[in-house]
């Protein structure tokens, strides 16, 4: 079936051809840009990309289908990303903000041979790759005479139709693997998800549909490329369309930010609630004048969050759900901005938006087994071509979640008439306490406003451990703060917060710092492992 795919596909699905003629078509237009001072034409991105693959196809095996990338948001991660796609080969973007030891066990899984990365950066991020890894920069070192004349032939004279055959592109189908990213391991061991060329083009062509982007459209690059959310949205939707895009090293670094928006006239964003706080508080308003599209994912997105970035920046975030195994996109609310007059709404404050084009979701039991009828609270399963081929090398585990083409999320959520899904909860996010189903998320948005939180921000975290009187016991790590943990208590009491609901006065643990990812997202898998070595014993585990 595969091979019949690929036989009859056309050039749109597969994302090298697309990226050919996206660069033909910006011509001296700048298409990619960042915070270290490169900045390439279309037809300059084009030449850089072909010269790269002549040098990685003699420094790679012709049978090295899988090769590592370890490199912050930069035009040099964008070029070695895209040559290695334009080689057949298979990308895995390595996550630099992991322990050594998550970081060792992706490289084993994947059965990487070269990572490309810097010495430099590696010192920054405090990691090693031992003989595995590559300077990114011999690939311009080690480029010849011949590679860069050749490169010009086909990027500037060869017609698109020949230089896809030159370079093999009617050979790459859509079921063909292109990337393979892992879990951020914020809730177990990272697992690698195999992301297709269907699954990834399925996701730009969805979002080309909600946003309708043009040429005179610039995209901010803050989201790393290890995290799906990144890799789709900053790397491969404008390198396949029309927009250009900006890129920043560090989403954290608002000033750095600020200062490229306004520079190039950013019209998009892509970010987490994370980074948008991080901007409302410390990025001047006029550097964000021009932005139109702004998009919150991967956490909740609180709407004090949005109330504040609108404030200041007079331009409302806009909500956006997936998932690493969904590339990531599922659903997203539409900016008022890119309404088109006339369309149905295709925005609802308070739910993640309507699945995107070609994508479907239902609601079931818990137990995965009954669909639901429309506004009951569930289980929420996705079908379409974003779902993921599956977990590297691990069928018993893919198997576990897709049935039957459905990929269960994990998260519980309910759809309305017209089809805007509310995410209401996590599984992994709930406690069993006293055979009730208690949600983190509740005890820890009442115990943050008890702490007196603004715009959204976290002050404290809820998380759980085993119990053998009833189950699971809450455990709450804040940063900190003057109120005692009995004051708290009371205080969640007298506002009508169910008993089983209310974590003890003894499970409160100072903490000057929130563990959290690369993303932006909280590491729930750290949170879990700081409450097991804090209580260790003490709560009848």
């Amino acid at each position: 079936m595969a091979s019949q795919r690929s036989a009859s596909s056309s050039h749109d699905a597969i994302l090298q051809s697309r990226f050919l003629a996206a660069c033909r078509s910006a011509g001296g237009r700048m298409k990619v840009a960042d915070s270290l001072g490169t900045r390439l034409s279309g037809r300059d991105l084009l030449l850089a990309v072909l010269v790269a693959k002549r040098v990685l196809d003699r420094m790679l095996a012709p049978d090295e289908r899988r090769v590592g990338v370890m490199l912050p948001p930069t035009v040099g991660a964008t070029v070695v990303n895209a040559a290695l796609a334009l080689s057949g080969r298979v990308a895995v973007n390595l996550n630099y903000t992991a322990s050594q030891s998550i970081l060792d066990v992706c490289i084993e899984r994947a059965g990487l041979r070269h990572v490309f990365s810097s010495a430099v950066f590696l010192a920054r991020v405090k990691l090693t790759l031992g003989e595995l890894m590559v300077d990114a920069g011999e690939i311009r070192k080690q480029a010849t005479l011949a590679d860069k004349a050749t490169a010009f032939v086909q990027a500037r004279l060869m017609p698109l139709g020949l230089l896809r055959r030159v370079l093999g592109l009617d050979r790459i189908g859509p079921d063909d693997p292109l990337t393979i990213i892992f879990t951020s391991g914020s809730t177990g061991d990272p697992k690698g998800v195999v992301l297709t060329q269907e699954n990834v083009g399925s996701n730009v062509r969805g979002i080309d549909n909600l946003l309708h982007l043009s040429a005179g459209d610039v995209a901010l690059g803050v989201l790393p490329f290890f995290h799906s959310y990144g890799y789709t949205t900053t790397l491969w939707t404008p390198l396949t369309l029309e927009p250009s895009v900006v890129y920043h090293t560090d989403p954290r670094d608002a000033q750095v930010v600020g200062r490229l928006a306004r520079e190039h006239h950013a019209t998009v964003l892509m970010a987490t609630p994370t980074f948008l706080r991080i901007y409302s508080r410390r990025t001047p308003a006029e550097d964000f004048s021009s932005l139109e599209c702004v998009f919150g994912a991967a956490e909740k997105m609180p709407k004090e969050v949005c109330d504040a970035f609108e404030g200041k920046f007079g331009v409302r975030p806009s909500e956006a759900y997936g998932a690493t195994e969904l590339s990531p996109l599922v659903s997203a609310n539409v900016p008022i901005s890119r309404h088109v007059p006339g369309r149905p709404a295709d925005a609802r404050e308070g739910t993640v938006g309507k699945p995107i084009l070609a994508t479907r979701a239902k609601i079931t039991d818990r137990e995965g087994h009954a669909e639901l009828p429309i506004g009951q609270e569930g289980l929420l399963w996705i079908a379409g071509p974003n779902v993921m081929q599956g977990y590297l090398d691990r069928p018993d585990l893919t198997a576990k979640v897709i049935k039957d083409g459905w990929y269960c999320t994990g998260d519980i959520a309910r759809l309305d008439t017209d089809g805007f899904i509310t995410i209401t909860g996590r599984e992994s996010r709930f406690s069993k306490i006293g055979g009730e189903m208690v949600p983190h998320l509740s005890v820890e948005e009442a115990i943050n406003e008890e702490l007196g939180a603004s715009d959204g921000e976290l002050l404290a975290v809820v998380t759980a451990i085993p119990d053998r009187a009833k189950g699971e016991r809450l455990v709450v790590f804040h940063l900190p703060t003057s109120k005692e943990p009995s004051e708290v208590v009371r205080q969640l009491q007298e506002h009508g917060l169910p008993n089983l609901w209310i974590p003890g006065a003894d499970a409160f643990v100072t903490i000057d710092e929130l563990p959290m990812l690369g993303s932006g997202k909280l590491d729930l898998r750290r949170l879990a492992d700081m409450a097991r070595e804090r209580f260790d014993g003490a709560a009848g585990a």
